[in-house]
């Protein structure tokens, strides 16, 4: 089967719905979730340092209780800029609810933006591999939270987040694998909707949602 061309660089909403619809041609387990669930959200997010900060926050907890903590803290420093989050120190921003490592993770993210050491607009603009080093090399960045800002942020159509758990389970219930796929599996089964991982992801994550919504309204 000849490759699919190489997408642009950024998804939009009519790209997105092509890529769905090219995957659902090649792959019957995308094609079923396309067919029960249709177009997933493009859940697109503002590039920047709130954005990052937000990311930070969602690591190793849930979508719902990271975006509560964000905006509570947003509310109470009053926005959520490089400059504000330094003047409101690591100390706050625990008392507000961040656990000291993501405070400090926070707060030190501010501090390399206030310096010049990182600058969101250049990452944007940067080959993907170079860009995504310059995230890695920052404390409290680690590969999924790359993935997710590039992902979600920059809407690049081929990144799969590396050892995202909705993924896992979305993955073991669909592919019907003998146990969740950890993260080298996963990125292993991700191999074979290069170059829309990114797409991938989203059916998955849909389907993933509407599960758990359907189960909870049926208890």
């Amino acid at each position: 089967m000849p490759q699919p061309a190489a997408p642009a660089r950024a998804l939009t909403h009519e790209s997105l719905a092509i890529a769905v619809r090219a995957l659902a041609r090649r792959d019957r387990d995308l094609a079923a979730l396309f067919k029960h669930n249709g177009l997933p959200p493009m859940w697109a997010r503002r590039p920047g340092f709130a954005t990052l900060v937000h990311i930070v926050l969602e690591q190793q907890v849930s979508i719902v209780a990271a975006r509560s903590l964000y905006r509570r803290v947003r509310e109470r420093i009053g926005g959520m800029t490089p400059e504000i989050i330094v003047r409101t120190g690591t100390a706050r921003l625990h008392r507000l609810g961040l656990t000291r490592q993501k405070a400090s993770y926070c707060h030190g993210l501010a501090e390399a933006v206030l310096e010049g050491r990182l600058c969101l607009t250049d990452i944007a603009r940067a080959p993907d591999t170079e860009g995504r080093d310059q995230l890695l090399a920052l404390r409290g960045i680690g590969p999924w939270s790359a993935d997710i800002y590039y992902l979600m942020a920059l809407r690049r159509p081929d990144v799969w987040p590396v050892g995202d758990l909705a993924l896992a389970v979305a993955l073991h219930e669909v592919m019907g694998l003998p146990a969740r796929p950890d993260a080298r599996l996963q990125q292993d089964l991700s191999d074979r909707w290069a170059p829309f991982r990114s797409v991938a992801a989203r059916l998955l994550w849909h389907y993933y949602l509407n599960t758990r919504r359907s189960r909870r309204n049926q208890e």
